[in-house]
């Protein structure tokens, strides 16, 4: 019952994945070294690429919040039809798969 509580924990910590929408993290850098430093076409062209890092980001973010919940409720269904005396190994391994999943949303989520 605890890996249930602590998966929907990391389920719930994924989840206010749209307040992002409106945090712009830095993203990649194009350096043109004959670019003058105020350039406004370079400055353009910058903020459109983060803008589109952003959005794919976002996107994935989406998806894989989406994945954890389809995970976490088949991890439910697998804990529910087994007993105090057997663990059955989908169990397990869904739990690694949600472990993972979640992990890597939360790295998304920092903007790594």
């Amino acid at each position: 019952m605890r890996l249930i509580a602590t998966l929907f924990l990391l389920l719930t910590l994924a989840l206010p994945v749209p307040s992002l929408a409106q945090n712009t993290a830095p993203g990649p850098r194009i350096h043109d070294p004959n670019a003058a430093p105020d350039d406004p076409d370079r400055q353009a062209l910058e903020k459109e690429m983060l803008k589109k890092a952003n959005q794919e980001r976002q996107a994935q973010l989406r998806r894989d919040t989406e994945r954890l919940y389809q995970l976490s409720t088949q991890l439910k269904q697998y804990v529910d039809k087994s007993n105090e005396n057997t663990l059955s190994l989908d169990v397990i391994k869904k739990a690694e798969e949600i472990e993972k999943l979640a992990h890597s949303v939360k790295e998304k989520m920092k903007g790594n």
